[in-house]
């Protein structure tokens, strides 16, 4: 089983930020798969499979800079390592729109990112961040802030990238999916 967790903030309040992009990520990937999230512990999860792999969607509900407590319940609960683990998380320091697809590093100064490195024990916790643009303002602001309107298309675009990352990284492997979509261009998705 693998397990692909997308960070974010629970609630009506912060749907649609910035911070949000890796919930958004995991909904998209469940309506593909026609899933639902239920509430399980310190998590909404849903259950899929893809390609023949059994996939188990979450989205924390303990704030971003509490996921990895969220992540340690459902690894332990479910009996899986940090090598089945994917995040898909925001990224400040990537342009809107840009992917970076990684088998392992740091947190990069995301402190949901760091959570889940911490709980985990690891950094060997392949990653999808999606870029959120630079802010012109304070980061917090930035990070909880809706896209522009102008943005709108953009950010929807990589939403739909990123779910197409996550499934070549689960049916081909971390290595197809850095060389696929880590760079500006359109990518195809696996299958």
């Amino acid at each position: 089983m693998r397990l692909v967790v997308g960070l974010g903030n629970p609630g009506r309040r912060y749907r649609g930020t910035r911070h949000n992009v890796g919930f958004e990520v995991v909904e998209r990937l469940a309506r593909r798969w026609g899933t639902r999230f239920r509430a399980e512990g310190l998590a909404e999860v849903a259950e899929a499979s893809f390609a023949g792999t059994p996939v188990l969607l979450a989205k924390p509900l303990t704030y971003m800079n509490r996921s990895g407590d969220a992540v340690r319940e459902i690894v332990s609960r479910w009996r899986l390592s940090p090598s089945d683990v994917v995040v898909v998380y925001d990224d400040m320091d990537l342009p809107l729109g840009t992917l970076r697809v990684r088998a392992r590093g740091s947190a990069g100064g995301h402190h949901g990112m760091a959570s889940v490195l911490e709980a985990l024990g690891t950094s060997e916790v392949a990653r999808v961040r999606v870029g959120i643009g630079r802010p012109e303002r304070d980061a917090v602001d930035h990070v909880l802030s809706r896209f522009e309107a102008d943005e709108q298309p953009k950010a929807e675009e990589a939403v739909e990238r990123a779910a197409d990352a996550v499934e070549t990284l689960l049916l081909e492997g971390t290595a197809a999916a850095m060389d696929r979509f880590n760079r500006r261009t359109t990518a195809t998705p696996a299958g």
